[in-house]
């Protein structure tokens, strides 16, 4: 092997950025992001500057729809900020790259959705499970099924409650740094 065989520092570097970028596409679709919207926040976490959605239309090799798209999703999740300066008139936005901060934004939107919408349905059920298991005419197995319709949704509600506050807990960034040691994790 010659000294020209090796690959240089500087690609070796770009090798493992991209190696990197690569597993953050991954782990995004596995929450619900596309690989290309993955991809898209890995080069930008690893841009020193904010880019333009030209410059990342150009990085990617994406259709300007699509890129728009994608900056749209990241903006939504909390995970790429769009910056009020602008270059050329152009907007700027760049990557969250505090991960414990792009974790908490993420998640508590994530949550918070979910927390809304069971919530919601939940509430809306509870009083009409109620009324047939009330009702003098509902049949002894329907009211045992109304019964036991009417216990899941309690326990579904306990864990909305509960998770409104692990949601409370996030946003207040009380899970991270000494919580976690407290918790040896």
């Amino acid at each position: 092997m010659t000294m020209t065989d090796i690959p240089s520092s500087e690609v070796k570097l770009e090798r493992l950025k991209r190696s990197v970028i690569e597993a953050i596409s991954v782990t995004m679709d596995l929450y619900g992001a596309t690989p290309s919207v993955g991809e898209l926040y890995g080069i930008m976490f690893f841009e020193d500057r904010p880019m333009t959605l030209e410059e990342m239309k150009d990085t990617m090799g994406m259709s300007k729809s699509s890129m728009s798209y994608a900056v749209r999703s990241l903006i939504e999740s909390r995970m790429v900020h769009k910056l009020d300066e602008k270059l050329e008139r152009k907007e700027l936005y760049k990557a969250e790259t505090d991960f414990y901060q792009a974790f908490q934004s993420f998640f508590t939107k994530k949550l918070q959705r979910e927390v809304d919408v069971m919530r919601s349905a939940a509430d809306k059920a509870l009083p009409e499970v109620q009324a047939i298991i009330l009702d003098a005419s509902t049949s002894d197995e329907l009211r045992k099924e109304a019964l036991a319709v009417y216990h899941k949704l309690v326990h579904a509600l306990e864990y909305y409650e509960w998770l409104q506050r692990f949601i409370h807990l996030l946003q207040q960034g009380k899970l991270f740094n000494d919580n976690l040691n407290k918790l040896n994790l």
